[in-house]
């Protein structure tokens, strides 16, 4: 029987939440080619215990590897484990644009000679092939590929396919890998003190640029997201990652991460092409800005021209208002 690979990926023990989006894209296409959805699930003890949520998000079958050595991404073993699934049966092979979904993508197209998409914001399958949209020259212009080769591979921007309810068989089984250390060995991850969600996985970002004025004003800043609640986080521009304002975890842009919330708040930016790369794909952009010609109320959905420190005290009061009724 036909098949749709989709690979998932955890961090620090837990599924991420971008695998629930990978998994039900490949139920939703599955479903039109009369195909299963088989996931591959990789990561230290305890692991398994994530199976059943793939599960309901839509995969038909779940192939765990649990070992100590891939607590952390290892790269030989996570190629040998899709290579390995990506037969003659397999139509298409779904990964998450993230970091580790790049390498990996990256090396697997490498290995079995197929093509790769990345960072597609749609997918469909036409005529048994897989057409797939994907954004070119830093977002001002969207490809539509058509991917004639069999499995083909593509990796979806985090936060824009929507994490179904569609249920699959989620059936269970153990899958024993290589996990001798091979040419790449990944031996820790590190990253600085971080309190809040990663740009990348909220569903709402606060950006703040060089309007703000310094990184004494980002308490503002730091309000709005605490009154917009949990699935908040905060945001900058390069400018102000290089003044050494903020960390550059929280750059968004080209040089930066990609972010697509569903709201995005542009606050005291203007809007260069770099940054507008990032965060274009967001479901609804509200910006701020004294300077009413801004290229940020270009792609704006609403825009406030205005002084920051006027408008975020207003808009706070009425978000805690809101959510508070």
């Amino acid at each position: 029987m036909a098949k749709v690979l989709a690979v998932a990926e955890t961090r620090e023990g837990q599924l991420r939440g971008v695998s629930h989006e990978v998994v039900s894209t490949a139920r939703r296409l599955a479903d039109g080619l009369e195909a299963e959805v088989e996931v591959l699930l990789l990561g230290g003890p305890g692991v398994r215990e994530a199976a059943a949520k793939l599960g309901a998000a839509g995969a038909d079958r779940v192939l765990v590897a649990e070992d100590p050595a891939l607590a952390v991404y290892h790269p030989d073993a996570a190629v040998g484990a899709v290579s390995g699934r990506a037969g003659d049966d397999c139509e298409l092979v779904l990964f998450a644009a993230t970091a580790q979904g790049k390498d990996l993508s990256a090396r697997c197209a490498a290995r079995l000679g197929r093509p790769l998409a990345t960072e597609v914001t749609e997918v469909e399958m036409a005529d048994g092939a897989a057409v797939v949209l994907r954004p070119q020259y830093a977002g001002k212009a969207y490809a539509r590929i058509r991917m004639a080769a069999r499995p083909a591979l593509v990796s979806l921007r985090p936060n824009v396919f929507p994490a179904g309810e569609t249920a699959g068989r989620g059936e269970v089984e153990d899958l024993t890998l290589d996990t001798a250390p091979g040419r790449t060995r990944v031996t820790a991850f590190e990253q600085g003190e971080r309190e809040r969600l990663d740009v990348t996985e909220a569903n709402i970002v606060v950006s703040g640029g060089r309007g703000m004025q310094g990184p004494e004003n980002w308490k503002l800043l730091e309000e709005l997201v605490d009154a917009l609640g949990p699935q908040a986080t905060l945001g900058a521009s390069r400018a102000v990652v290089d003044a050494g304002w903020r960390p550059h975890g929280e750059q968004v842009g080209q040089t930066g991460k990609v972010v697509s919330p569903s709201l995005y708040f542009a606050i005291g930016i203007s809007g260069a092409i770099q940054h507008i790369a990032g965060m274009r794909t967001a479901g609804v952009i509200v910006a701020v800005n004294r300077d009413a010609e801004a290229p940020i109320f270009g792609v704006a959905n609403y825009g406030i021209v205005g002084d920051a420190f006027d408008v975020l005290p207003r808009l706070i009061e009425e978000v805690r208002s809101v959510r508070g009724a």
